[in-house]
């Protein structure tokens, strides 16, 4: 099983995000296109491809969190879709395995009943979007070896978001990530779906978690049964980031799992 780490705030660059990788003894960084130094035009495939081989390590990139193709705005979805193209390309040339992302569920109106959601009341328009957006990174990867992995998040408690990743699934290009402390701190709600699909599942963002200190700690500083999580990972061949926000953090991750045996 091949252990990662996401790009810090603490770190601005990407060689400084590589030398901690390697001295971790981590395979790959997941590098965060939120931040300014990882946007899509100022990805430059050449330093890449030489920092990657220098600390003998590869990427696999997170898509910006409030990114969504299916957006009714033809212009803004157009954006998103383009520059989840352009990453597409730039995956191809770096031999990236994985792009991650969230799958947003878009605006809302506050009733006095409750929340009526743009996508839900606005059904086959939605359908219709995300369609045409799975399609154009099918077309897109072809016969390359990547994979557009959806990770949980508190959406995946909403119907339509659910049937929404289905749809996703329909091509093999889509897959699964599982982030355990997302999982957790929305009462374990994300994880049926997870396990009705169980076998599209390719990805892993394990970090703790504890109702009074909240997410992305430190393995073995929450309550959660990490070993649960990797036997998942190990079983359906999944990647596992570590995603803890600090470098300190990190390294009691590492301490933690070479004292488990599995590092």
């Amino acid at each position: 099983m091949q252990y990662g780490m996401p790009t810090l705030i603490e770190l601005k660059t990407l060689e400084s995000s590589a030398a901690l990788c390697h001295e971790l003894g981590f395979a790959f960084v997941e590098f965060n296109m939120d931040l300014p130094e990882y946007q899509i035009e100022r990805l430059n495939s050449t330093q890449l491809v030489e920092t990657a081989q220098k600390y003998g390590i590869y990427f696999t990139i997170h898509l910006e969190d409030t990114a969504y193709p299916w957006n009714f705005n033809r212009r803004v979805a157009e954006g998103y879709t383009d520059t989840v193209l352009q990453t597409i390309e730039i995956a191809k040339q770096l031999s990236v395995p994985v792009l991650n992302m969230h799958f947003h569920e878009g605006e809302h109106f506050t009733l006095p009943d409750g929340k009526a959601y743009l996508f839900e009341e606005y059904h086959d328009e939605f359908m219709q979007k995300l369609t045409v957006f799975r399609d154009a990174c099918a077309n897109a990867i072809g016969g390359a070896d990547i994979k557009i992995c959806v990770e949980n998040t508190s959406s995946f408690q909403l119907d339509f978001v659910a049937e929404g990743i289905v749809k996703l699934l329909e091509s093999p290009i889509f897959a699964l990530t599982f982030d355990t402390g997302h999982n957790a701190s929305n009462d374990f709600k994300q994880q049926p779906l997870i396990e009705r699909y169980i076998d599209r599942l390719s990805h892993m963002h394990l970090h703790d978690y504890s109702n009074e200190r909240r997410d992305h700690l430190p393995l073995g500083e929450g309550d959660l049964d990490l070993q649960q999580y990797l036997d998942i990972a190990s079983e359906h061949n999944c990647r596992v980031v570590l995603e803890i926000k600090t470098v300190e953090g990190l390294r009691k991750s590492t301490k933690w799992l070479k004292g488990s045996g599995l590092l």
